[in-house]
């Protein structure tokens, strides 16, 4: 089975070399990247960080050589980027942001978060966390589309974020017949009006639920 991955590098060749090592055989053509924005990093009266994504470790960790303060992280692919950036205490939600806003509201309450995000994130984490603790949020990169165009040969697509779900509706690839995988709800919702053989959605919204939807390498889907 050939899997179309989408999302941005570096992450695209990480999901990629999983797949192989799962039998399949990917194809990264990434509808997304990553553009590093020129934040100023003011830690002053900063407690902990709070991090969505390895994008925004790996931003925030050429902004400034920080790495005193505690973190946490949405998962476990977060977690595993905080601590190959020099973290050394790092609390994983293992989970999507509403995890990560009740693993504040419950262990970080009463702390002042920053929280070093993309541009157009995908949620409000103060919202989430309420009165719990104080987070505020800073842009430190942005994910543009690259317009590109699909791989030649593909069974199944991965949508690693809602935004790569609405880059791929805006590509218009040839579908049917083919099978799309999201990561949640709000990755396939762009997807509905394609016409997909099937859009199946990740049991939690991980890397490991969202390959485990691809089912077992074969040919075909």
């Amino acid at each position: 089975m050939t899997v179309w991955v989408t999302r941005a590098r570096p992450g695209a060749e990480a999901t990629a070399a999983r797949l192989e090592t799962a039998g399949f055989v990917p194809t990264v053509s990434p509808l997304l990247e990553v553009q590093a924005l020129p934040a100023e990093i003011d830690l002053t009266g900063i407690d902990a960080l709070a991090f969505t994504s390895r994008n925004a470790v790996a931003a925030f960790a050429a902004l400034t050589p920080d790495r005193d303060r505690p973190v946490f992280v949405v998962g476990a692919s977060t977690a595993r980027a905080a601590t190959e950036a020099g973290f050394a205490q790092v609390r994983s939600a293992d989970g999507d942001l509403i995890a990560l806003a009740g693993l504040i509201a419950g262990q970080g309450r009463g702390l002042s978060i920053l929280h070093p995000a993309a541009a157009r994130p995908a949620g409000d984490l103060g919202t989430l966390v309420g009165d719990a603790a104080q987070v505020r949020a800073v842009s430190v990169y942005e994910t543009v589309e690259t317009r590109g165009s699909p791989p030649e040969a593909w069974d199944t697509v991965l949508i690693h974020s809602p935004r790569a779900g609405h880059a791929l509706a805006m590509t218009s690839p040839e579908v049917r017949g083919r099978v799309a995988c999201a990561i949640s709800p709000a990755a396939a919702a762009p997807l509905a009006n394609m016409p997909f053989a099937e859009v199946r959605i990740a049991a939690s919204p991980t890397e490991e639920a969202l390959l485990a939807a691809l089912g077992k390498p074969g040919p075909g889907v």
